[in-house]
C-alpha cells in the first residue's frame, strides 16, 4: 500500500470514527449490550449459556424489524429507549427457547409491550 493510499484510508477511518450516525449507533449498541448483561445477571444466566447464541440472534432479528416502527411511531425518543425494546425482544425469544422469566425480571412498560404485541404477531 503506498503512502498516499494509507492516508486517504487513515482520513477515511477519521471520519467514520467521527460520523454522528456512527457514534449514535454504537450508543444504542452499548446500552442494549449493559440492558442484556444485567437481565442476564438477574435471571443467574451465565453470558456463555449455549441457548443465548440462537436467543440472541432471534432477538436481533425481532429487534430490527421493529425498532424502524417504533422510532416512525415515536416509541423512542433516544439511543438509551431502545434498550427496553431489545429487552423485551430477547425475553421473549428467551421464552420461546423455555427460560423461564419471573414477572419481577419482565419490563413493565405497557406502552412498549402493547406496541410490541400488535407488532409481533
Amino acid at each position: 500500500m503506498s503512502m498516499n493510499q494509507k492516508e486517504k484510508s487513515m482520513t477515511f477511518a477519521d471520519e467514520w470514527v467521527h460520523d454522528p450516525s456512527v457514534q449514535s449507533m454504537r450508543q444504542v449498541f452499548s446500552y442494549m449490550e449493559t440492558a442484556q448483561h444485567e437481565l442476564l445477571e438477574h435471571l443467574n444466566i451465565s453470558p456463555f449459556d449455549q441457548r443465548l447464541r440462537h436467543s440472541r440472534n432471534q432477538a436481533l432479528e425481532l429487534f430490527e424489524r421493529v425498532w424502524p416502527l417504533a422510532l416512525r411511531k415515536g416509541m423512542i425518543m433516544s439511543e438509551k429507549e431502545a434498550a427496553p425494546l431489545y429487552i423485551h425482544c430477547l425475553i421473549r425469544a428467551l421464552g420461546s427457547m423455555g427460560v423461564k422469566l419471573p414477572k419481577e425480571f419482565r419490563p413493565g412498560d405497557e406502552k412498549l409491550i402493547r406496541f410490541l404485541q400488535q407488532e409481533l404477531l
